[in-house]
């Protein structure tokens, strides 16, 4: 049997004088959410604010979708800026059916997220 963590990864980097970046790969199902939910809450949400970078995620479910609508709720509680980069269309399809187009900020690229955000 498969690790179902080894199907996804969440890498976390500060980009220099920017925002705080959690790299996210692989697939983001109830299975692996945990380690999206744990760096979410190690992030830090503070005035430099927070990209989410979407761009390597190859499948998303409900649970994975709960565990961005949670750092969005984390960003508003602490006014830190959040930023989902990457999202590909038919992830793009799937935030738009549930009306969180309208909720998040979305950028093509995690380096366009980052210089939106960037000081």
């Amino acid at each position: 049997m498969t690790d179902p963590e080894r199907l996804l990864t969440v890498t976390p980097r500060q980009a220099p004088e920017g925002p705080f970046v959690l790299e996210v790969s692989g697939e983001l199902d109830h299975h692996s959410a945990r380690l999206l939910t744990e760096a979410v809450e190690e992030a830090p949400f503070d005035s430099r604010g927070v990209v989410v970078d979407l761009s390597g995620l190859t499948y998303c479910d409900s649970t994975g979708i709960t565990v961005l609508i949670t750092a969005y709720q984390r960003s508003r509680t602490t006014g830190s800026p959040l930023s989902l980069a990457g999202v590909n269309a038919d992830q793009m399809r799937v935030f738009a059916i549930v009306g969180l187009d309208q909720v998040f900020t979305f950028h093509p690229s995690a380096e366009e997220a980052i210089s939106s955000l960037h000081h």
